[in-house]
């Protein structure tokens, strides 16, 4: 088992999705709800996120080869785009990559928010979109590091549901403050892999080796 390409895929899956980033969101648009009802919007949530990220993960290959982009460009444009969510991470900004200034004046007029904001664009936005395919172009669809991948985003995932689902209890138990500690902490560690992720696809491409 490639144990290096698996710690690096958990933690990108686990610091771009932020389950623990989610806890106050999730609260924030299931104000009012009952809990019967913010249980079910929470799963709805995951499940078309899941599906999202599944369809970019399996569609990948063929979109970067129909644009004739390469790995050393999607690497180092992942990376870029990456590091850009970690300094928001850090500095407790807004993604921009996620919810726009309209999108977001949308979201108290939305009854049903699963698909939008909580699925889209919090779970499986244009960062996890890009995590995905920059892993997947970095297993060389090896069935091993596939399958690395594949649980990665399951488990976090997992964790993700499982915050959404106890957001009242944990953000009683860690607080604001805890919550937003662990953010930047998976800010930190997002902004060093967005790093070598650059550095990889220097060394991937032609332009460096002569």
């Amino acid at each position: 088992m490639d144990f290096r390409f698996a710690a690096t895929a958990f933690a990108t899956a686990f610091t771009i999705i932020d389950p623990v980033g989610m806890i106050p969101l999730a609260l924030a648009v299931t104000t009012g709800a009952t809990a019967q009802a913010r249980a079910a919007i929470v799963d709805r949530a995951v499940i078309i996120g899941a599906g999202v990220i599944l369809v970019m993960a399996l569609a990948g290959r063929p979109l970067l080869e129909y644009l004739g982009i390469t790995l050393p460009a999607f690497t180092i444009a992942g990376g870029v785009l990456l590091f850009l969510i970690a300094i928001d991470m850090l500095f407790a900004r807004r993604p921009g990559t996620k919810q726009s200034d309209a999108e977001e004046r949308e979201v108290a007029q939305i009854e049903n928010p699963a698909v939008f904001p909580l699925a889209v664009p919090m779970i499986a936005g244009p960062g996890t979109i890009a995590t995905v395919l920059l892993l997947i172009s970095l297993t060389h669809y090896e069935p091993a590091r596939l399958a690395i991948v594949f649980f990665a985003f399951v488990a976090a995932l997992a964790v993700t549901w499982l915050c959404m689902r106890g957001a009242t209890l944990v953000l009683r138990v860690i607080g604001n403050t805890g919550v937003h500690v662990v953010t930047r902490l998976l800010g930190i560690i997002l902004a060093a892999l967005a790093v070598q992720f650059v550095l990889n696809g220097l060394t991937m491409s032609p332009l460096f080796r002569r």
